[in-house]
Order: C-alpha cells, then sequence, then structure tokens
C-alpha cells in the first residue's frame, strides 16, 4: 500500500507544472508575464507531441504485435478510405489551429510596444553594451568584470572563478520593477544579439536599423544573459546583467547617476587646466590600454593583423606629425575598421593617457607628453591642433570650442551639389535613426518628412545638427562632420521628402553658427 501511495506521489510530482520548471533541461519559467505565456506554451506543444507520439507509436507497435503474419493476419484489400483521408487530415488541422491560437497571441504580445514608461536604447558593440535611457540624460557603457587573468587560466593569478564567471560586469542595466521597459536595440558594427533568458528576451542588435523589445518585470533582483549572435573573436566576453530594483530604489538610483554625470563634467573641465606629470600619466594610460585596447592590439602592441595592427612602432603612434590623428582615432574611431571610438567611453583625461602610453610604451618611446587640453584641442579644433603638434606636447588650456574656417571646405555649391552630398551623408549618418524615408521611429527618433525643425527656423536646424539635443537621443556632429557636410545634410534634409523648402545653406552658415 505504501509502494503504491509511494508510486501516485512521484507520478503527480513528474507531471506537475512546478516539477517540470525546476529540471534543468526544461525551460524556465522567468520572471515577466510574457515569459510566462512562453512557458506554458512550451508546455502545450510538448504534451500535444507527447499525446501525439504515444497514439502513433502505440498503434505500430500494436499492429506489428497483433496483427503479424505469424499470427495469419492478412493484409486488408481496400484502396482507399474517404473516411480515413478526411479523419488523418482535419485531425491535424485541428491540431494545428489549437496550437497556433495562443502562439499567435503570444507572439502579438511580445512585439507591443505600446505604452512604455521608460525606453532605453541598447547598443552593442565589440564587445561591450551601451546604455543609453531617454529623457534622464544617463549613458553608459556596460563592460565584463571578470579578470582576464581569470578566463587566461593563469594560474596564480586573481580570485577563484566565481559562481557568476563570465557573467558579471562593471555597470549592470538599471530598471524598476513593475514598470514597463522599451527597448531599441541596434548595433555600433556588427551583428549582436541582447538576450535575457528570465525576460523572454532576445533581440537582434543590427547596424543601421532600430529592433524593438520591451519587458515588465515582476520580481525586484539580478538577471543575466549575454551576447547571442557570433559577433566576433571576444563573442563570449559580453554578458548582460539587468539590476531589477524597486521603485524608490530605481529613484534613487537614476538621482545618483545624474550627480555623478554633474561631478564628471566638473572634474573634466577641470583636466583641461591641469598638467599630470609623465610618469602619472603613464601608470594611468597602463590600466586603460588594458582594460580597452589590450584585447585587440595585445599587451605586447603587436596586435593581431591584418584585423588589429601594431601600435609598436607604427607611424601613427611615433611620428610627430600624426599626433593629432592618434587622438583623434582613440577619441572617434576608424569607420570601416574594427577600432571603435572611445570619446563616449573615456574621460579626456584618461584618452590623454593611453595616447601617452601608446607612444612611450614598447620601443616607441617618444618623449611625448599629452594632457587632457590636447585631446580638447585635437578633437573640437584639428587644424590648430594640428600646428602645435611638435614631438613633446606642452599643455595648452583651451576656451570652448571654435570652428577653423580657414582649413575647411566653405565654398559655395549649387543645389543639385548640395542635395547629392546630402543625401549622401544622411544616408550614411542619420538614416538609421530617422529612417531613409524620413519617416523616424516616434517617439525616439521623430520624423524629419513636414518636421517644424526641418521646414522652420533654419538656425535651430544648423544648431540642432551641429550640438545636438540634449535629453535625447540626437547627438551633435560638429566633431564628426565637416561644416560643407553639415551644410550638405541639413540642405537635403529641409528639401526632400516633401519639405521642399527651397533653403540652400553653406559651410559658411554653420561655420559662424
Amino acid at each position: 500500500m505504501k509502494r503504491r501511495n509511494l508510486g501516485w506521489l512521484l507520478l503527480g510530482s513528474i507531471f506537475s507544472s512546478s516539477a517540470w520548471a525546476d529540471m534543468p533541461l526544461n525551460l524556465t519559467k522567468g520572471v515577466t508575464d510574457v515569459s510566462h505565456e512562453v512557458y506554458d506554451l512550451h508546455m502545450l506543444v510538448m504534451w500535444i507531441c507527447t499525446v501525439i507520439g504515444i497514439l502513433v507509436f502505440g498503434a505500430m507497435f500494436w499492429s506489428m504485435i497483433f496483427h503479424r503474419k505469424s499470427k495469419g493476419a492478412k493484409a486488408a484489400t481496400f484502396h482507399e478510405s474517404t473516411k480515413v483521408e478526411i479523419l488523418w487530415t482535419t485531425i491535424p488541422i485541428l491540431i494545428l489551429i489549437g496550437m497556433a491560437w495562443p502562439a499567435t497571441t503570444t507572439l502579438i504580445a511580445m512585439e507591443d510596444n505600446s505604452k512604455s514608461d521608460i525606453t532605453i536604447q541598447i547598443t552593442g558593440s565589440q564587445w561591450k553594451w551601451h546604455y543609453k535611457y531617454f529623457d534622464q540624460g544617463i549613458e553608459f557603457y556596460s563592460v565584463l568584470s571578470t579578470p582576464k587573468e581569470q578566463f587566461n587560466n593563469h594560474a596564480g593569478t586573481g580570485d577563484a572563478k566565481g559562481e557568476n564567471y563570465l557573467l558579471e560586469v562593471d555597470k549592470p542595466l538599471v530598471i524598476p520593477v513593475n514598470r514597463k521597459v522599451r527597448f531599441l536595440i541596434t548595433s555600433d558594427d556588427v551583428i549582436h544579439a541582447w538576450w535575457v533568458p528570465a525576460f523572454a528576451v532576445k533581440q537582434d542588435a543590427n547596424p543601421g536599423f532600430i529592433n524593438e523589445a520591451w519587458t515588465n518585470v515582476n520580481e525586484v533582483g539580478i538577471y543575466r544573459g549575454q551576447c547571442a549572435e557570433l559577433c566576433g573573436k571576444d563573442h563570449g566576453y559580453m554578458p548582460i546583467v539587468v539590476d531589477v530594483r524597486s521603485e524608490v530604489d530605481y529613484e534613487l538610483w537614476v538621482n545618483e547617476q545624474k550627480l555623478a554625470i554633474t561631478q564628471a563634467k566638473a572634474a573634466e573641465a577641470q583636466s583641461l587646466n591641469a598638467s599630470v606629470p609623465m610618469d602619472e600619466l603613464m601608470a594611468l594610460g597602463e590600466t586603460t590600454y588594458t582594460a580597452y585596447c589590450a584585447a585587440c592590439h595585445q599587451p605586447s602592441g603587436n596586435g593581431l593583423p591584418p584585423a588589429f595592427p601594431a601600435l609598436n612602432k607604427s607611424a601613427i603612434a611615433i611620428e610627430p606629425a600624426r599626433l593629432n590623428e592618434h587622438i583623434n582615432v582613440v577619441y572617434s574611431g576608424r569607420p570601416g575598421t574594427g577600432m571603435q571610438g572611445y570619446g563616449k567611453q573615456l574621460s579626456l583625461k584618461q584618452i590623454a593617457a593611453v595616447v601617452t602610453y601608446e607612444r612611450n610604451a614598447w620601443d616607441n618611446k617618444t618623449g611625448d607628453n599629452i594632457q587632457a587640453s590636447d585631446v580638447n584641442a585635437a578633437v573640437n579644433n584639428p587644424s590648430a591642433a594640428a600646428e602645435a603638434a611638435a614631438p613633446a606636447v606642452t599643455p595648452v588650456a583651451t576656451e570652448s570650442p571654435v570652428i577653423d574656417t580657414a582649413d575647411v571646405k566653405l565654398d559655395d555649391l549649387s543645389m543639385s551639389e548640395l542635395m547629392a552630398k546630402g543625401e549622401e551623408v544622411y544616408l550614411a549618418q542619420c538614416a538609421a535613426c530617422h529612417q531613409a524615408t524620413g519617416a523616424g521611429l516616434p517617439p525616439a527618433f521623430p520624423a524629419l518628412k513636414g518636421s517644424p525643425i526641418a521646414v522652420g527656423d533654419v538656425n535651430a536646424h544648423i544648431d540642432m545638427v551641429k550640438n545636438g539635443k540634449p535629453g535625447t537621443a540626437m547627438m551633435g556632429f560638429a566633431a564628426l562632420m565637416s561644416p560643407q557636410e553639415m551644410a550638405a545634410v541639413i540642405t537635403y534634409e529641409r528639401n526632400a521628402w516633401g519639405n521642399s523648402t527651397g533653403d540652400m545653406v553653406q559651410a559658411t552658415a554653420v561655420a559662424a553658427k
């Protein structure tokens, strides 16, 4: 009797939903309503397949056992049966409809991004995630924090591998519980995929495109995921960590981030007037290089050619005339290559330090001592910085950025030339957000077609393109485009898609603004 009761208990535990959810090989329920729907759909389809398998194989084995030739069974002589054909056509259709109905409902729910409380842009980069909170002015990079010594298996270095080995970051994404968070997912370079299993969110991050997803987490906690698209040599070192907090704790975190941003800006401004000794720059530069550059260019500076060129004895790192170029490559990256820009990831002091380190480490030994003011000058006033470049660079305090109109193209262009150039620039720099048709992706990326900014005051339009709009996804392009390129793209936006203002913006107008 006890054995029979134990059998029923075991059978009940096997078929209970909680038991299946706790099995290590089964799909997990997750912590969102959508993830629960996905789990229920998974279990429904599994049981349907299980029942079909039992019936089909049961009928097959029963026929083989009880209708075998040795028992005198003879094969039926009928050629076809209309009733059987109707049954084996109708039953599968009904089964498919029974599975398609809840599946369609779940898919529609997964794609419904409306009525979100928070919008966050997620950008994949090789090999880290960039998070930007709209309307909050908060953005940061999230980078793997597991020490390199651990995943390189260097004995005797670092602590022992922990429970979250390769799934830990320096800055997690922080979101509030019980609030709908909309994600706009894209990429800076190659295809990545943002995947957090507990949220039932897995969305590709494609360069030049914006994909959408959303979540509404029901439980406070730490949830982990990974890049789910093979994106290069460090694909396995691109984890995702989401810290879901109570609404009170989330608001406290937002206020802390805003205070930290204010303090960082003050420190950045102070660094422009500071003169940092060479030994301090080299120490900071080595730390920064190890954290951000060594994965591609190697600790030895010898790189991994041809994808990641050597910096040791490299012309860009030792020639005095190319100092300005060296700074700009570190700050803005090099389009079409694996070199990304670090202007948003590092402070001016860190960029100065890492450039100093690269120009003095290994066999380079240039003696260059780069200061934050030199970086600011090189990025915001490249022609003046080039004139001042010398084997040993002395710190120069700079004022607010001024465009040197003597060394940029300011000649007047015809409307057709402006439109052709503007379309080229727009497709390269703007179409990913505002779309090739100018229709945008509201509310994060507003339409330009018929937009007040594109058909109204031309000076406001110039200021927007040049300096961006704080608190939104609109960045300034003064450091990325020449005045002529900005003039052309503004002209294009004011005359494309039926805007037809007739405005011709020239580079002189942009430079003078």
